[in-house]
């Protein structure tokens, strides 16, 4: 008896190293990921000469060339080729291992910008409006520490999650959701509050939302926490004037005067008016006007109505769908890994890219409050693209190990014993033994 208890315990556990061998990874990860990058390229060489002449003309230099914004587009492009790369290839269990290092980086960083910026003044923290969101580099260009924050928060909270999820401790409110409210609560605090981000704020929310849906908390406690997320929006809303006056304009919406346009509804006017301008199929690469120094941040938040007036109805379609079909693959990679880590690490890249996604589009085109935050890998600028091209990266890592049907989590942590995914491999009966 005990020879056939060791016997049946081997032949488990070779199952399940078949059943999570290495295989071919998910290409339409890096297909959908590439055609994204490859379409803001394009759009940042259309409207670069644009721009580098609105820029020389407000600030009477000639520092900005036709080519600089289409080449520091390109450089921060092959960065995040490169760290997409990376991730891919380096093995998931680093981060795991280090995800508490790579945290407290994120934290550090961020407490170390708000003393530099706001404490001390000094030049390193590159400040704008009375927010100090990013490290001025020089040369290097500058680095935004919450984009670290929300890494360091994705494959921390996995790691987190995974290990409750297993020990049936999802919905325990001292060891589960005490601590992750506690983390997400300073997160807020530095990100919201001191760096006056509410964009990346909201998306560090996603990410958690994310993965506490794919854990399986309970109705219940998912309502108390959507809840006291709200009422903590609400307070970050009232205590900064900026914030209610963008609330304000929102919900004017389009009942002002058409005509009128003043300082409140300047940007999200001018940014229908781009969309608008493009029609059906756009006015060519090359003939935006509201780029020409109409819409504020034409290259950076406001990329997508600049685009529309390029591309037109169809090419905006065009671009949703190459989301959309990133998003579903991310969706599906989640939906058949077996562990619980690599789902959970999955889940939380679908809420980081698809909260940006949403949360950009509908600022656009009015349906949502604007929040100054990027549209993923078609924005200019360097950390948020390399970041999420990292997180991408280690999502179709992930997809190396994903089994034959779609998993829950019933059948994959609660009950062991009839497991189908992992109990045997893909192509294995009931009445035979796994191949080696």
């Amino acid at each position: 008896m005990q020879t056939a208890g060791r016997l049946s315990s081997r032949v488990s556990t070779t199952a399940r190293e078949i059943v999570q061998r290495r295989h071919r990874p998910d290409y339409q990860i890096a297909l959908y990921m590439g055609l994204l990058m490859l379409l803001g390229l394009i759009v940042m060489y259309a409207i670069g000469p644009q721009r580098a002449h609105v820029l020389n003309n407000a600030y009477g230099t000639d520092y900005y060339t036709s080519m600089y914004f289409f080449i520091k587009q390109t450089v921060s492009l092959m960065l995040a080729l490169a760290t997409f790369i990376a991730l891919a290839l380096i093995p998931y269990k680093y981060l795991k291992k280090y995800a508490v290092k790579i945290l407290f980086a994120g934290l550090g960083t961020c407490v170390l910008l708000a003393i530099m910026g706001n404490l001390m003044h000094l030049p390193l923290a590159q400040c704008s409006l009375g927010a100090c969101r990013w490290f001025d580099l020089g040369p290097l260009g500058s680095l935004q520490p919450a984009e670290l924050l929300k890494f360091g928060l994705l494959v921390f909270t996995a790691g987190f999650l995974g290990m409750r999820l297993q020990q049936g401790k999802v919905n325990d409110l001292h060891r589960t959701l005490i601590p992750l409210g506690a983390l997400m609560l300073l997160a807020a605090i530095l990100v919201i509050g001191i760096q006056k981000d509410m964009g990346t704020g909201i998306a560090m929310v996603a990410i958690f939302a994310s993965m506490l849906m794919v854990a399986g908390v309970s109705r219940k406690v998912g309502v108390v926490l959507l809840g006291t997320a709200l009422a903590l929006g609400v307070l970050m809303i009232i205590i900064a004037p900026h914030r209610i006056e963008r609330i304000i304009t929102f919900l004017d919406g389009d009942t002002n005067d058409s005509m009128t346009v003043d300082d409140a509804n300047y940007h999200i006017t001018h940014a229908k008016i781009a969309i608008g301008s493009g029609g059906a199929f756009g006015v060519g690469i090359g003939n935006s006007v509201q780029a020409t120094g109409y819409l504020p941040e034409a290259i950076n938040d406001s990329v997508f109505a600049i685009m529309g007036e390029t591309f037109g109805f169809v090419g905006l379609t065009v671009i949703l769908m190459l989301f959309t079909a990133l998003l579903l693959r991310l969706l599906k990679v989640a939906d058949h890994l077996p562990d619980p880590w690599m789902k959970l690490a999955v889940a939380g890249v679908f809420g980081w890219l698809g909260s940006h996604v949403i949360l950009n589009v509908a600022a656009m085109i009015g349906v949502f409050p604007l929040t100054g935050i990027t549209l993923p890998l078609l924005s200019f600028g360097g950390t948020s693209m390399i970041f999420i091209a990292g997180a991408l990266g280690l999502a179709f890592q992930l997809s190396r190990y994903t089994v034959h049907g779609s998993l829950n989590k019933e059948s994959n942590y609660e009950n062991p014993s009839s497991r189908r995914g992992l109990g045997r491999p893909r192509y294995a009966s009931r009445g035979s033994t796994p191949r080696a």
